[in-house]
């Protein structure tokens, strides 16, 4: 394609690229020199072609170039950094077929939900191939994920914190890492994981860096101007806002009323479309939740949050994912990143801290485009994300309730100088 082509694909696309020299994005994987074995492996497992999102990132990240990317949720940037990943690991092997190698990338995450998806994924796309990977996340033994990695692995998934424990314990050669990717940047930044992704980032030598979020701000910017020089910046879609395929649908629901609500939505064939995830505020919540809901309507429910063992989350996943439930009452560990390819509904029982966590737990309810409805509770509770809240919902076209169009927190009076709302656990 000439330049004016590819400007045109871009601008039909809704692709935004910064930087020198961009690679020009391309319109299906076997264009861009991939392992056979892995285009098999994406065709296997239903990319027909790849998402805006896949075409720009695949061919800058294979021309070894530094990224910064920001996509809307569900948009595919899992795959869009695993298939580089994985040509180039394959590569490597491959000239150099040796046993036992140290690893050549890794990718950090900031929960273990989204570490075990991301690694699951690799698995499926390596399927075949000379590509190898290690868990390193609490609740699995560590000595258990020493062994795997002694025994030579390609990609280290992991959340920083276990990865520093492992490497203080542990001597693992990191040389010959080529490739670090940093998976919702802004939420690994939010959860103070700054000084600790510093510390491995240190820990290796020069490697291409790819970091990806759903919203960028200026802190991540910040950590983007630390990590790498002359970073191509690629923006797919609107992050700031929640994916176009989701219909919000927002209720004004006093606290008292919220479970009798989801009961009669639930109970609802023209309103409740399973599979669907719940996010509430709290872990108690979540189990209580949880059990209200399988009692009240007999439907198959389990919860998910930072209290459960590794194991626990690990096969309520499983049985969410497989369909053998069709609700997942949750916290907040499943609306980062999370690849939730059945997810039709996204019910927010409990609103968020902010309106960013807002974008990520409604875009829960789409992927790749695929139409999905998020149904959301709010009342004067949530008075804090009033004003922004309406700023999206106005800009989606949705309609807004009585309630929070008339409220003084919505109409401009200003707040006062009250306290900030605690963080909720998670």
């Amino acid at each position: 394609m000439h330049d004016g082509q590819i400007a045109s694909l871009r601008s039909k696309l809704d692709i935004c690229v910064k930087g020198e020299d961009v690679p020009d994005p391309i319109m299906c994987f076997s264009s861009s020199g991939l392992p056979e074995k892995l285009v098999l492996n994406l065709e296997a497992a239903g990319y027909v072609m790849p998402t805006p999102v896949q075409m720009q990132v695949i061919p800058s990240s294979i021309c070894n170039r530094s990224l910064l990317v920001s996509a809307d949720t569900g948009s595919g940037k899992t795959a869009s950094f695993l298939v580089p990943i994985i040509a180039h690991c394959s590569h490597v092997r491959s000239e150099r077929c040796t046993d036992k190698q140290g690893p050549l990338a890794i990718v950090l995450a900031p929960t273990r939900e989204l570490c075990l998806q991301v690694e699951e994924q690799a698995k499926v796309l390596g399927k075949g191939l000379p590509f190898k990977t290690a868990l390193v996340v609490g609740g699995d033994p560590l000595a258990q994920q020493i062994y795997r990695i002694e025994n030579g692995i390609e990609l280290i998934v992991g959340t920083p914190g276990r990865l520093i424990d492992l490497l203080m314990k542990h001597n693992v050669d990191l040389n010959k890492v080529d490739v670090f990717v940093l998976d919702e940047v802004d939420c690994l930044l939010e959860r103070g994981f700054r000084d600790q992704v510093m510390q491995i980032f240190q820990a290796l030598s020069h490697p291409q860096v790819m970091m990806f979020s759903a919203t960028v701000n200026s802190e991540v910017e910040k950590m983007s101007n630390s990590l790498a020089k002359n970073a191509i910046h690629i923006s797919c879609g609107n992050p700031s806002r929640p994916n176009k395929s989701v219909k919000q649908v927002v209720i004004w629901v006093e606290s008292k009323q919220k479970k009798q609500k989801i009961f009669e939505i639930m109970t609802s064939k023209q309103h409740f479309k399973p599979p669907a995830v719940v996010f509430v505020s709290s872990r108690i919540g979540a189990d209580l939740l949880s059990e209200a809901i399988t009692v009240a309507t007999g439907l198959k429910v389990v919860s998910i949050h930072g209290d459960k063992t590794m194991n626990e989350r690990r096969e309520s996943l499983r049985r969410f994912l497989t369909g053998e439930v069709s609700v997942v009452v949750c916290t907040g560990v499943l609306g980062r990143g999370m690849d939730l390819l059945k997810v039709r509904q996204v019910i927010l029982f409990d609103m968020p801290n902010s309106i960013d966590e807002y974008v990520h737990q409604v875009g829960r309810a789409s992927r790749m485009g695929v139409e999905g409805m998020a149904i959301v509770f709010v009342n004067e509770e949530d008075r804090n994300l009033f004003r922004e809240l309406v700023q999206i919902l106005k800009t989606a076209g949705a309609p807004i309730p009585r309630e929070l169009a008339n409220s003084k927190y919505t109409t401009g009076i200003p707040l006062g100088g009250g306290k900030k709302r605690k963080l909720k656990s998670r």
